[in-house]
């Protein structure tokens, strides 16, 4: 029998979700995606740190304030990885705005912007990317103004039906909803103990599945943020999943039966299909601790991320000055 792995393969599009490169080399994924922790990570290792270099190299030749030169490195480095991952996998790659403008709509659309044009500038067309931008009501709405301009999105740290919907009703390419995070805010609070078919992350992730195949809705669900094989295995079907190469190697050495659990002709309970104004959306949003709760942690998390590569960036050029 074929491996789970590549069971899952037949039902839904697999996604690595790491700037290891070779990793995605060895695992052979669909897609890609990273995050500032991520690409942190690439840049550190071995095989990253020649694409720092080249980056270091191009900041060093820059004029302009110290601060925007370093900023702009970290997302040559981004853009560096991308690149690679996008000579690799033949779909999509997809690259985060900085999530410092996680509340303001003009500058991630500016942001954007130039990252599509740093790819282009590698040869890599918009058709390769997915520009990944927090599901706040300002990242939902410059999704929007990216989607007309022909600028393919996923909207991340989606937490809830309603970031979800709005999503959706905004012509979001992809959305990342979170499963192992949900998961770890019940833990925290007292819930469980969980099976993977009672997971809390997995339940939401099929319930806005539902939601938008019984809509209708053009928007690509990808579950993301697994903390086991289980929650992996529970969204089978699902219409794309970005998973760890860890998981995804526990999910190659295992030969057991992968039944489908999600299906476009058998959507999950879901809730009824909404739209949302700015102080409704805010208002929904409030009301879900969870789904506030987490927004706000992850996008903390990844401005945490972002500023450690941006300190490394400055460090490295302060030695170069030195010596």
């Amino acid at each position: 029998m074929p491996s789970k792995l590549e069971q899952l393969r037949s039902m839904t599009t697999v996604v690595a979700d790491t700037g290891d490169i070779e990793a995605v080399r060895r695992l052979k994924p669909e897609d890609c995606t990273t995050n500032p922790t991520l690409l942190l990570k690439a840049a550190q290792s071995e095989g990253g740190s020649e694409m720092l270099e080249r980056a270091l190299d191009w900041g060093r030749r820059q004029s302009g304030a110290k601060d925007s030169t370093i900023a702009a490195i970290a997302d040559r480095v981004a853009v560096a990885v991308g690149a690679e991952l996008a000579g690799i996998v033949p779909g999509r790659v997809s690259t985060e705005v900085d999530a410092d403008l996680s509340f303001d709509t003009a500058a991630t659309v500016e942001a954007a912007r130039r990252i599509i044009r740093d790819y282009a500038d590698l040869g890599v067309g918009r058709e390769r990317i997915l520009i990944k931008i927090a599901g706040t009501w300002e990242g939902i709405r410059a999704a929007e103004i990216l989607q007309r301009e022909g600028i393919d999105c996923n909207v991340t740290l989606v937490f809830s039906s309603v970031q979800a919907m709005a999503c959706a009703n905004a012509g979001v390419f992809l959305i990342s909803p979170f499963v192992g995070r949900i998961l770890d805010w019940h833990v925290k609070n007292g819930g469980g103990p969980y099976t993977a078919e009672t997971d809390p992350g997995v339940m939401s992730v099929a319930s806005i599945y539902g939601a938008f195949k019984a809509h209708g809705a053009r928007t690509v669900v990808m579950g993301a943020s697994f903390r086991n094989v289980g929650e992996v295995e529970a969204l089978a079907g699902c219409d794309r999943l970005t998973i760890s190469p860890a998981l995804m190697d526990e999910l190659a050495k295992d030969e057991g039966a992968l039944p489908r659990r999600l299906s476009p002709q058998t959507p999950a309970a879901h809730p009824a299909w909404r739209s949302f104004e700015e102080a409704e959306f805010r208002f929904c949003l409030n009301e879900d601790a969870m789904a506030s709760e987490k927004l706000s942690e992850g996008i903390r998390l990844f401005v945490r991320d972002l500023r450690t590569l941006r300190s490394l960036i400055a460090a490295r050029l302060d030695h170069a000055k030195a010596a």
